[in-house]
């Protein structure tokens, strides 16, 4: 699987951005069914700053079309190593500029 870019809407230089927000870069891992649902086992997504988890959703769900959402519905996601759970919160602090997210769909083991 391979690893894109990709500049959704609202991206600095994209359709219907803020030309002098500063993008918040996001690089996303994607485990087991999300990453054949996706096609790729990573990308990088660029996005306004101050997006949220449900932005970032939003943006893979445009990417990738409604396979990749139904997998995203029921999946969880790490944010720099954190459970994130309110997908209204930024995914980062004012100053950031990278983070890294986790894409994990439930799966069996023991």
């Amino acid at each position: 699987m391979s690893t894109t870019t990709h500049r959704p809407a609202g991206h600095p230089g994209g359709v219907g951005t803020h030309a002098d927000a500063p993008a918040l870069t996001v690089h996303v891992r994607y485990f087991a069914g999300a990453a054949e649902a996706a096609g790729a086992a990573a990308e990088t997504l660029a996005l306004p700053a101050g997006a949220t988890a449900a932005d970032l959703l939003a943006a893979i769900r445009a990417a990738h079309g409604p396979a990749v959402g139904r997998v995203l519905e029921i999946s969880s996601l790490l944010v720099d190593g954190t459970v994130r759970e309110d997908h209204a919160a930024p995914l980062g602090a004012a100053a950031t500029t990278v983070v890294g997210v986790d894409v994990l769909p439930p799966f069996a083991g023991g």
